[in-house]
């Protein structure tokens, strides 16, 4: 099976970058793909509890509706416990769904995927 990987780079701070990742992976799954989304930098504020729900852009629905979708189709999430370090942000204030995983972590998911997109 094929296999995408999407980087995540973008926070918060940036709301309109934080729909497409968790969007072209839900398409992913759906066309038969693995997915996998990796958390770098301020894209760990992303999953970080109670934060997706604040995020609403123009007639989208909420980006917890859209992790939501992603996270019941199989898509599977990743976060970066150096840039969670780099941040101040204690491991325990993320969504459950996120496996927190060390730098080598994203380097073994990149090998493995067919394809490597960031946002």
């Amino acid at each position: 099976m094929s296999k995408i990987l999407y980087i995540q780079t973008s926070g918060v701070d940036i709301p309109e970058r934080l729909y497409a990742p968790f969007i072209l992976a839900t398409t992913a799954v759906a066309m038969d793909v693995d997915a996998e989304i990796f958390f770098l930098i301020k894209g760990v504020t992303v999953v970080k509890k109670d934060e997706a729900e604040k995020i609403k852009v123009g007639n989208f629905p909420s980006l917890k509706e859209v992790m939501n979708k992603a996270i019941a189709a199989g898509v599977k999430l990743f976060v970066c416990e150096q840039s969670t370090q780099l941040l101040g942000i204690p491991r325990g204030d993320f969504i459950p769904e996120a496996k927190i995983v060390g730098a080598g972590t994203l380097n073994d998911l990149a090998l493995d995927a067919d394809a490597v997109l960031s946002f």
